[in-house]
């Protein structure tokens, strides 16, 4: 298969987390002379997962990076829920951790709920995921309050891209309490018309189809085609999906293409769940990688920093 030439504008995430950082650098700064001490972010992460591995390590360089320090704790596999709580107790009643941040997923051995009870133990306050019920709970009535980084890093970048929220239909493929759930919250405050689409939607490709705005967040690799976009519409992609298939990723980017030589030297790539050809239809359109991904980190700092404003002052 050979995919069009593309049409739709990047938007380039990792730019506008850039911006993210330069616009918190100086109030990291400002809070470290203040407090003697910089903002604080304390880490849990649990088992052996190797993507969140990644994701912490990228985390806390990005912290280094702007003069914030991190506090990560690990548990084996074999830890219990009581081991994760303990240590979510430990950072909630310190004065030096400013933010709490747990690391999905939790070893299956924690049980089922086990992410749900920890994040409701999170002090509020703490909450730099956004998480906490209570969080949760003020986002929908549109009060202040930490916010989950990923939806949060979205509206940023539409704003950054000049992007018409008010009055535009948009719609939200998930229904997550991570993304799509609080994603539709924050885009119904800025006066969108939001639908949220699920596996139980009848004819999914014709309601994506009358969005402005379409958020991919249902994690099946190339699952969004053609017929889901509305001709110049804005598509952001939150997939994060391995490959490693390799007459899979030749069916879908072609013989020739930079993923396919990519998959031949690494054995796997990383795909969203917006199909390539949506290219030439979409206006504008995150990459994957390099969109939505770094936008979740440049929050997640923000929030840190907002988190320990908020304690500083009281």
């Amino acid at each position: 298969m050979t995919v069009e030439p593309a049409t739709a504008r990047r938007l380039d995430g990792a730019a506008a987390a850039a911006d993210i950082r330069a616009r918190i650098r100086p109030r990291v700064e400002a809070f470290t002379a203040r407090a003697g001490r910089a903002p604080k972010l304390g880490i849990l992460l649990a088992g052996n997962d190797p993507g969140s591995e990644i994701y912490v390590r990228n985390k806390m360089k990005n912290s280094a990076e702007l003069g914030m320090d991190s506090d990560l704790r690990r548990l084996t596999e074999s830890a219990s829920l009581a081991d994760a709580l303990a240590i979510v107790r430990e950072f909630n009643d310190s004065d030096a951790h400013d933010g709490i941040l747990v690391q999905s997923p939790l070893p299956a051995g924690m049980g089922s709920d086990a992410e749900q009870q920890v994040f409701d133990a999170i002090a509020p306050g703490k909450d730099v995921d956004g998480f906490n019920p209570a969080n949760v709970g003020r986002l929908v009535q549109k009060r202040p309050a930490l916010a989950p980084c990923t939806p949060s890093g979205i509206m940023d970048l539409l704003d950054r891209e000049k992007i018409a929220i008010s009055g535009a239909r948009a719609v939200v493929i998930g229904r997550s309490d991570i993304v799509g759930k609080p994603m539709a919250m924050l885009l119904l405050h800025r006066n969108a018309t939001v639908t949220i689409c699920h596996s139980r939607t009848v004819n999914l490709p014709a309601v994506a189809a009358s969005a402005d705005i379409l958020v991919a967040a249902i994690g099946r690799a190339a699952f969004v085609t053609r017929d889901f976009v509305k001709p110049g519409a804005t598509v952001i992609d939150v997939g994060m999906n391995r490959l490693d298939d390799r007459e899979q990723v030749e069916a879908l980017f072609g013989a020739g293409s930079r993923k396919l030589a990519a998959f031949d030297k690494r054995g796997s790539v990383v795909t969203g769940d917006v199909h390539p050809e949506v290219t030439s239809v979409a206006g504008a359109l995150t990459p994957v990688p390099g969109g939505v991904g770094p936008l979740t980190i440049a929050m997640l700092l923000a929030n840190t920093v907002r988190a320990a404003e908020d304690r500083l002052a009281g």
